[in-house]
């Protein structure tokens, strides 16, 4: 039998969702409006972004899942009432953010020869790199600001991270117009301008979070001796590797996806673009339900009741399935009029409103599955995601993906038809494992002196 989950938990759900769904969108909406301000430039200005923003996300990642390995155990902590166990998961997580925001920063220097090497067009090469290496340095603040929100949503407070991004969407409309085009005395740097103004939107949004934020936050800054102890961060790390993997065989597909969409030319990239852009936008409602489902099961399984983490998941995979399928029928609907909000460009406009209701489809198994692996990561299983997105993503849709796409000469909506087979695979085991793993008994996660578990 489900179990129903009562009022009082729909309520919690929905107190912690709505911000950081509000959050996620607002972070996401700086990728729209970098495109939307580029792809008035020119379309092949937006491919070269559009690779760019691939490549440093999929890189990104790695950092992203060794960060979000800490969420069950400051979750945990919280639930538990456990100060100290709370602190010493952040201060590892402060080193997390220096140890990879240097490697990450170092791996986007050479981006444009990679991309050369991995068949891109010079064209878009000579784009992405520039625009790459301006805001490599903003992998810092990227992981800084994704370390404070996940200890900041564990305990609830979701006002400031709301705040602070925001304020880095104003500051990044504003520059990023004055800097693609030369506004307001500004020069005219093209595509270049645009990554100088993430890159400066991204560090006022960190330091911005610590600064509204800084009442919550003062007490986990005193560092404690232990925190840096190497075998506990190592199973921390243990614990966060799975999700990094998870992230990068996720990301990875879409970027190989993209390189591929690339090689056809620059109106098939600009119209992905646009088609990932606006299905990238409406995933971070089920991604925010996803997190605040993640710790509300994390909160009950660290206070040891398991029937309230049962309820949460269930109110947190209904409300994530639910936007995901009204979302799908926008996409259906009027896939021409979101094309044009972003170009001009007839034969871009064309392409990308046959490739919008294909993600419409795409949106509602996306859903699925991020919120089912967000309640997984919320129990301590970070290990099975990791598992099914090698399996559905890299052994069943990317093959796919290129038979359809050059097997049988459908080109684009090949390549988004594969991507739905895979997600759809993703999807449909992740959550039959859900319902395996909440069915059964539901254990903390510890890192102090016992091995660390993955699922």
């Amino acid at each position: 039998m489900i179990p129903r989950p009562t009022s009082d938990e729909l309520r919690r759900l929905l107190r912690l969702a709505v911000p950081v769904v509000l959050a996620q969108v607002s972070i996401m909406a700086m990728g729209v409006e970098d495109a939307m301000i580029v792809g008035r430039y020119s379309a092949t200005a937006l491919a070269g972004v559009a690779i760019g923003s691939v490549y440093l996300f999929t890189l990104s990642s790695i950092g992203f899942g060794l960060i979000m390995g800490l969420e069950p155990l400051i979750a945990q902590g919280v639930g538990a009432q456990e100060p100290d166990t709370v602190a010493r998961a952040f201060q590892r997580g402060l080193a997390i953010v220096a140890g990879m925001g240097t490697l990450l920063t170092l791996a986007c220097l050479p981006a444009r020869n990679v991309l050369l090497h991995l068949g891109q067009p010079a064209a878009i090469a000579d784009v992405a790199g520039p625009y790459l290496v301006i805001q490599s340095p903003s992998v810092y603040f990227v992981l800084l600001f994704m370390l404070l929100r996940t200890t900041l949503q564990a305990r609830g407070v979701t006002r400031p991270i709301l705040l602070s991004v925001l304020l880095a969407n104003a500051v990044n409309v504003a520059l990023s117009i004055a800097l693609v085009f030369g506004r307001f005395g500004l020069p005219r740097m093209g595509p270049v301008g645009s990554g100088l103004a993430s890159a400066i939107a991204r560090a006022v949004m960190g330091f911005g979070l610590m600064a509204f934020a800084w009442p919550e936050l003062r007490g986990l800054f005193a560092l404690r001796r232990d925190s840096f102890a190497a075998a506990p961060l190592a199973r921390v790390l243990a614990i966060g590797a799975p999700v990094a993997a998870q992230l990068v065989f996720e990301l990875g597909i879409f970027s190989v996806v993209a390189l591929v969409m690339g090689n056809l030319g620059p109106t098939a990239a600009a119209a992905h673009q646009i088609a990932i852009n606006i299905a990238s936008l409406t995933y971070m409602v089920p991604l925010g339900i996803g997190t605040a489902g993640s710790v509300l099961v994390g909160q009950a399984i660290g206070a040891g009741d398991a029937a309230a983490a049962r309820r949460s998941a269930v109110a947190a995979l209904a409300l994530g399935i639910g936007f995901m399928v009204c979302s799908a029928l926008t996409f259906l609907l009027i896939p021409r009029l979101i094309a044009r909000a972003y170009t001009n460009d007839a034969s871009t406009i064309a392409l990308a409103a046959r490739l919008i209701p294909i993600a419409g489809v795409f949106q509602v198994f996306d859903g699925t599955q991020v919120v089912s692996i967000g309640i997984l990561r919320g129990s301590g299983d970070t290990r099975t995601p990791m598992i099914v997105n090698l399996v559905g993503y890299w052994f069943v849709g990317l093959p796919l993906s290129l038979w359809l796409a050059r097997g049988l000469g459908l080109g684009p909506q090949g390549l988004w038809w594969g991507l739905v087979a895979g997600l759809a695979a993703v999807a449909i085991i992740v959550v039959t494992r859900l319902r395996v793993r909440m069915g059964g008994p539901l254990e903390r996660v510890h890192v102090e002196g016992h091995p660390a578990p993955g699922g």
